[in-house]
This record gives structure tokens, sequence and C-alpha cells, in this order.
């Protein structure tokens, strides 16, 4: 396999900020790049770092709809509303300054990968800030105000693209893609999750009997997972599940999201993965874009709420998959120092760490 791998870092993604309260923090993805380049990788032959600027309200209007982005606009600046019924208020979603600046340079990110990957720029390419998954046209869901994989879906669509695979390995269904391409043959969306509607778990969608609207039969493809789930369990759906699915539908481009909130210390959820998962699933979905889509693979991050011990490591490590890189398993120590002392915790030192059953 080969081919550049490009990494988007666009220092704005860190307007997105729901506050220090807040499960998603911003750090996780700045330490993702700090990791990145304390290894050596941005660096590295066959990477290409580059910036992004925002997603235009055209782009965006692809996928949300006008009220949405002005109500979007209006409540980051200040003014008072009816916000509520937009998604924005206590909770989940709380009103944060610049929202829809914020919103518009994630999914400018995730366009800028999309763009280098349709122009041969690149072969793979990845926006840690992405990954935004649960927003809906006219609706800010589970911490995500614009949808960027969707939005990005939309607009490689209008380029010509004929056919769009998206897979999502985040700990919670990837209900924003799904609903939005429901009813369109176009777009595969394969998503495995945590499934416990026992559990009143989040978001409640994703059961085996969601496979596609009328137009689109078997166009979405769940894999519910139990709570407690491993990494052995967890792989063995991946594989029965993703690879042969993937290459069924013959797309043009691999999109992915990689939320790493499956982690057995994730304080969201219920499943027991650790990093010996994510090298394994990026291992398959590298090999995967090759066999499928001539290599094509836009990457995002996405859920992940153990920001300095588990995000930069799942996320490097995918990363440095992508850009065929060979990282000693011991984290650098300057990173540790730094991400210790942002976090007031500590910090595991390697990379890797016992799996959860045979692999």
């Amino acid at each position: 396999m080969s081919g550049i791998a490009g990494l988007v870092v666009a220092p704005a993604a860190r307007l997105y900020d729901h506050g220090p309260a807040h499960p998603l923090r911003p750090e996780r993805v700045l330490l993702t790049w700090d990791l990145l380049e304390a290894y050596g990788v941005t660096a590295a032959e066959g990477v290409q770092r580059f910036d992004a600027e925002p997603a235009s309200d055209a782009t965006l209007l692809l996928v949300h709809t006008p009220e949405f982005l002005e109500a979007t606009r209006r409540a980051g600046d200040g003014e008072d509303g009816p916000w509520g019924r937009f998604g924005y208020g206590p909770g989940d979603n709380p009103i944060f300054d610049r929202m829809h600046e914020a919103g518009a340079i994630v999914v400018g990110a995730t366009l800028a990968a999309a763009a280098a990957v349709l122009t041969g720029d690149v072969a793979h390419a990845f926006n840690a800030a992405g990954g935004l998954h649960h927003a809906m046209p006219s609706r800010a869901s589970g911490f995500c105000v614009y949808d960027d994989p969707a939005v990005a879906i939309a607009w490689m669509l209008a380029q010509g693209v004929e056919r769009v695979a998206y897979v999502d390995v985040d700990v919670h269904h990837g209900d924003g893609p799904q609903a939005i391409f429901y009813d369109d043959p176009r777009v595969l969306t394969i998503s495995i999750h945590e499934f416990a509607p026992e559990l009143g778990f989040f978001p409640g969608t994703g059961s085996p009997d969601e496979h596609g609207g009328p137009n689109a039969p078997g166009s979405a493809i769940n894999a519910p997972l139990a709570p407690g789930t491993d990494d052995a369990g967890w792989l063995a759906v991946f594989r029965d599940t993703v690879p042969a699915a993937v290459r069924d539908f013959g797309p043009d481009v691999l999109v992915t999201q990689l939320g790493c909130d499956t982690h057995a210390s994730d304080p969201l959820a219920h499943l027991q993965l650790t990093t010996a998962t994510y090298r394994r699933a990026a291992a398959i979905l590298h090999e995967l874009a090759h066999e499928a889509a001539d290599g094509r693979w836009v990457a995002t991050g996405g859920g992940g709420y153990q920001w300095a011990r588990v995000v930069p490591r799942a996320w490097t490590i995918a990363f440095a998959e992508m850009a065929e890189v060979e990282l000693a398993d011991a984290l650098p120590a300057p990173w540790v120092a730094q991400a210790t002392a942002m976090s007031g915790g500590s910090v595991p030192a390697t990379l890797s760490e016992p799996a959860g059953g045979l692999l």
C-alpha cells in the first residue's frame, strides 16, 4: 500500500469549545496534533500537512437548513431566541461563543480533507477535529453543531462522486449521516456502536432493523453491541460486517468516523476496548480503502472523553497507519509531561496497553 497521507491541522478549530465543564474538550484535538508532531509524523516522508478555511453557508446548506444556520449564528452571537427548538440549551449542546464560526471551521477542515483526496493531492486525509455525526439538518444534537461527515459526503456527491461508503466506529450510533442519506442509494452507512435501549443509551437509534429507505434498501447497516463488549468481540463484529459490505458496495471514496469513546475507560459508555483494537481497525480500514476505493480515504475524529489519556493515542495510531509510519511504543517524554500538566492527572507512557480478550 502507498500514497500520500494528508493531515488537516486547523488551529481555529479550538473555537469549538462548549466550556470547561463539558466532556467534549478541544484539548483532545490539540494534544493529538502535538503528539503526531512529537513523534515526527508530521515531518515524515509521504505526509502532507495543510490548514483549512471555514465552510461557506452555501456548502453547509447542502445538508443543513437556512433557519438552522441563522439560529446557530444568532445564538452564538449572544442573541436571545427560541434556540431550544434547534437543539441548543443546557445539557449536551450549550450555547457558546461564535458557534457558527466554530462549526464552520470543523466542517471546512473535513471538506479540505475530502477535496485533497478527490484532486489526488493525497490518497488519505484525516481531520481529527471532525466526526460531529449527531447533528441533524435543523437541529444540534449530541455535542454536534454541524454534521461535517454528512456535509463532506454531500459535497463530494455534488462534485460528481457516484458512491460513498461511510463507516462509523464511534460508541454512539452514527445517526446523522444515516438519517441524512437514508433514502439515497449512492451512500452506504455502516455503524458499529453500543446499543442498550434498556439503559436509555444515546441516541437510542441504530437497531439492525434500520436498513435504508424505500429507494435505498440495504444502504444502512447497523451492528449493535451489548455493553461490556471487549476487543475480541468488537473486532469479530467489525470483521464480519465492514470489509465485505464495503467491497460489495464498491465506493469511489471511503469515509470513516474514528470515535474512540469505545475505550474501556471512557466515562460516557460501557464498552471495553483498548488501543489494540484501534490499531487493528485502522489497518483493516487502510487495506479496505485500497481494495475497494482505489485508496481514497477521508477520516475524521469523533467521540472520546478521556481527552488526554486515550484520544491522542488512538488518533495518532490511526494517522500513523494512514501514513505508514512506524511508531515507538514509548510516548515522547516531553509530550507526556505536557499532557500530564494540562490534564492534572497521569497519562500512559505507551501507545499500547493490555488487550481485552484474545485478538
